[in-house]
């Protein structure tokens, strides 16, 4: 019976909502900890995501892209000097920028709310089907 949500886009989108709430809460917690002296922020890899996510939908079997990817600090990512796009390394050793935090925030929650709004499409397309109402 649930065979019928594997062939719609309705399993990516509840992978990519269990991945917005899980960089929502690593983002937050960013944020808590901006005072914090030594605080790494931890992210997720949105491009990780997106290309496990493709490349699952791509073998048609069920994405489970988000299980594979781990949070993420500076230290991990960045073993040079600092690229103009990355954060800075404030005295205290921390990286916690509260403008950039807030800026990811909100890229996550537009994410989110695309993958809402597109998920309840779907399921008002197959309520239409199901009561024959066009």
């Amino acid at each position: 019976m649930l065979g019928i949500f594997n062939k719609s886009t309705i399993p990516a989108l509840e992978q990519t909502l269990q991945f917005s709430e899980k960089r929502h809460e690593l983002l937050a917690g960013n944020l808590a900890n901006l005072d914090v002296p030594g605080y790494r922020s931890r992210d997720l890899d949105v491009g990780e995501f997106q290309n496990a996510l493709a490349e699952s939908i791509h073998n048609a079997q069920s994405p489970d892209a988000s299980s594979k990817i781990e949070p993420v600090t500076r230290d991990d990512l960045y073993s040079g000097p600092r690229n103009a796009t990355e954060q800075v390394v404030y005295h205290d050793g921390s990286d916690v920028s509260m403008e950039h935090q807030v800026t990811e925030i909100a890229k996550n929650q537009h994410l989110h709310s695309l993958a809402i709004t597109t998920m309840r499409s779907q399921f008002a397309l197959l309520r239409a089907a199901i009561t024959e109402r066009a």
